[in-house]
């Protein structure tokens, strides 16, 4: 029975996670190991009520959204995640679809990599996560639901931001973004979350739809980015995109040069964090 399966899986999987493992505070000792149902809940953004559901299994049919974000707070391997999805009774479509999972390495990086901003986004270009320090950069990306997370949702739609780009710079990203998701159709025809932004951003940006008509090849570099921030004022750091291997997912990393006035402002932000920071601007 796969509501069984799908059971026996959450149960075991959730008592497996250490606190200090799922990135969350370390208390007093446990009588039972692993993470309450609470914890759990909330990482995922599920309710307590529904998460005890699916763990007796008591509730049917739970959506791919769903199952992800528990896969993402249980921490869950690709492997894992394809047998959370078939005993969910979902098809195994992953060679069609972008392979947007964060895995337990990418989300170990997150954790550690505590003092260079690091942004994680798939081939359609959604913030996927953000470690602490990167939103005190960029603006906490928890703030946005949807199409609202997508980085290039925001720039061409106008959304406020933090990043000081000199006209050619700006033509230069475009071209290069919009041929970077031309790759990622090419790759992923089918996949849903891709259509339905290249759709949005075709509707509702004229700037978009004639680059994406024109059909423009670009290939992404190293490069710098200069921020105009409202606690620690105007830095520049290199910006650089490391490619996660079996996945569709990339860490944009953040760095500047040891001893630099940029590092030190890195620093500063590091300490300050998102005290004060309005969530609403944007990468």
């Amino acid at each position: 029975m796969p509501s069984a399966d799908l059971a026996g899986s959450l149960r075991s999987w959730r008592e497996r996670l250490s606190p200090e493992e799922a990135g969350l505070p370390v208390q007093a000792r446990r009588r039972a190991p692993g993470l309450r149902r609470e914890e759990v809940a909330l990482l995922a953004g599920v309710s307590v009520g529904y998460l005890t559901r699916l763990e007796q299994g008591r509730a049917r049919n739970p959506s791919a959204q769903v199952l992800m974000a528990l896969a993402r707070a249980l921490r869950l391997s690709a492997e894992e995640l394809r047998h959370l999805l078939r005993t969910a009774g979902h098809a195994d479509d992953s060679s069609r679809r972008m392979r947007r999972h964060l895995t337990p390495g990418v989300q170990r990086m997150l954790d550690r990599l505590a003092d260079v901003p690091v942004l994680v986004i798939d081939a359609a270009w959604d913030a996927v996560a953000v470690n602490p320090l990167a939103a005190a950069l960029l603006g906490d990306e928890s703030a946005y639901e949807g199409r609202e997370r997508n980085v290039l949702w925001r720039h061409f739609t106008g959304a406020r931001t933090r990043v000081v780009r000199t006209p050619e710079e700006v033509a230069a990203f475009e071209i290069e973004a919009v041929a970077d998701l031309h790759a990622a159709l090419g790759r992923y025809p089918e996949d849903p979350v891709l259509l339905e932004r290249i759709e949005q951003l075709r509707a509702v940006s004229p700037r978009f739809e004639e680059l994406w008509s024109a059909r423009p090849t670009a290939v992404h570099t190293a490069a710098r980015k200069t921020f105009e921030h409202p606690e620690v004022g105007r830095l520049t750091l290199d910006c650089d995109t490391l490619l996660v291997h079996g996945t569709d997912l990339r860490l944009i990393v953040y760095t500047a040069p040891p001893g630099s006035a940029d590092a030190e402002a890195l620093s500063l932000l590091g300490v300050l964090g998102l005290q004060r920071f309005s969530a609403r601007d944007t990468p």
